[in-house]
C-alpha cells in the first residue's frame, strides 16, 4: 500500500464541515455493523445467482435467456460490492480475521479476482483519491483517449484484458509476500473456473457454457460494471474535495440491483457504514449537499455525458447548464 495519503493532505476542512452539518449521533448509529444484514443481503444474491443461472442452463424456455444473461452481469458485480464490504471490515467484527479473510476469497470466486490485490487496489484508492498517480483507479483504468469507440471497449471482454494489465502494472509496487499471495488467488479462482467449465460441457454442452458462463460474464458483466464505475468520480468538481465523488441517489431498482453503491460520494464521506445504511445516510447528509451546490445525477444523465457529450473522466461536465464551454479539468 502506499500511504501517500494524498486525500488527506487535500482536503482541508472537509471533516469538519461534515461533522458540523449531521447529526454525529445518528452518524454513529449508522455506522453500527449488523452481521445478519450483510448476511440476508448475500442470501438475497445467491438466490437469484442460482435462479439465473438455471434460467440459461435451460432450453425449454430461450426467452427466459436475454433476460437473465444481463441481470446474471448485474449478480456478478453484486459479488464485488460484496467484497468491498469486507475490505472495509464492515461485514463481521474486525476481530474475527479469519472469518472476514475467508468471505473475501469467496466473494471473488464468481469472478475470478485476488482478493488481496482488491484490498490494497481499493484501499489505495480511498487514500489518494484526487492524485493522478497514486489513485489505482483513476491511473490505469480511467480511459485516457477521450473517444467513444474508446469507451465502448470498456463495455466489452476487452475490459478483463485492460484489468489484468493494470493489476499487474500496480503490483510492481506491492511486497514480493502480497504478490505471491495475488498470485497464488488468482491461480486458484482460475482453477475453479475451468473446473466448472469442464463439468458444464460435459453435463451440457458447449451452448451451456455459452450461455451460463461466457456471455453474462463476459458481456454484460462488462456493462454493470462500467455503469456502477460511471457513477463514483467521473462527473465532479476537481476544485472542490467535497464534490470529488459523484452524487447519485437512484431509486428502488438501482439500490436493488446495485446493493446501494450508488451511494458512492456518502461512501466516502463516512467509509465505515455498511452498504445497507447507506441510504439513511445520504438523508442525514441532504442539508450538506444543499449547501455545497453538490447536484444529484441519474444513471440516464451520466450516460448521456459520458457517451453521447463525450465528457472526459474526473472534469466538471457542466449539464445543468447544456451551453458550458468544456468540462474543468483537475491541475493539481
Amino acid at each position: 500500500m502506499k500511504n501517500l495519503h494524498y486525500y488527506n493532505r487535500h482536503i482541508g476542512d472537509l471533516k469538519q464541515r461534515l461533522k458540523a452539518s449531521v447529526d454525529l449521533a445518528r452518524v454513529r448509529e449508522l455506522h453500527q455493523v449488523r452481521p445478519y444484514r450483510h448476511l440476508l443481503v448475500v442470501a438475497r444474491l445467491v438466490f437469484w445467482f442460482v435462479l439465473c443461472g438455471v434460467a440459461l442452463w435451460q432450453t425449454r424456455w430461450p426467452w427466459l435467456w436475454a433476460p437473465a444473461a444481463v441481470f446474471q452481469g448485474f449478480n456478478l458485480l453484486g459479488f464485488i460490492i460484496l467484497l468491498h464490504e469486507q475490505v472495509h471490515e464492515i461485514v463481521v467484527a474486525p476481530a474475527r480475521s479469519r472469518l472476514n479473510r475467508l468471505l473475501g476469497l469467496l466473494y471473488t470466486l464468481p469472478v475470478a479476482m485476488s482478493a488481496t490485490q482488491f484490498r490494497i487496489w481499493h484501499l489505495d484508492h480511498h487514500n489518494e483519491l484526487g492524485s493522478f498517480q497514486d489513485d489505482p483507479k483513476r491511473a490505469h483504468l480511467s480511459p485516457k483517449i477521450n473517444a467513444r469507440w474508446y469507451k465502448l471497449l470498456y463495455c466489452t471482454p476487452w475490459l478483463f484484458l485492460k484489468y489484468a494489465r493494470s493489476a499487474a502494472l500496480e503490483a510492481k509496487c506491492y511486497t514480493p509476500a502480497e504478490q505471491r499471495t495475488i498470485s497464488m488467488e488468482r491461480m486458484v479462482n482460475i482453477a475453479f473456473h475451468l473446473a466448472f467449465l469442464l463439468l458444464l460441457g460435459m453435463f451440457a454442452g458447449g451452448g451451456a457454457i455459452l450461455r451460463v458462463w461466457a456471455i453474462p460474464l463476459m458481456f454484460f458483466f462488462p456493462v454493470a460494471f462500467i455503469l456502477n464505475r460511471l457513477g463514483q468520480h467521473y462527473d465532479i468538481d476537481p476544485s472542490d474535495p467535497a464534490k470529488w465523488s459523484t452524487l447519485l441517489e437512484g431509486n428502488p431498482v438501482w439500490h436493488f440491483i446495485l446493493l446501494w453503491s450508488n451511494f458512492h460520494i456518502e461512501h466516502h464521506y463516512f467509509p465505515r457504514v455498511p452498504f445497507y445504511n447507506l441510504r439513511a445516510l445520504n438523508r442525514e447528509l441532504r442539508p450538506f449537499f444543499r449547501q455545497n451546490g453538490i447536484q444529484n445525477h441519474s444513471y440516464s444523465k451520466i450516460l448521456w455525458g459520458w457517451f453521447v457529450l463525450n465528457r472526459k473522466a474526473h472534469t466538471e461536465w457542466g449539464m445543468e447548464n447544456p451551453g458550458h464551454p468544456a468540462p474543468r479539468t483537475h491541475t493539481g
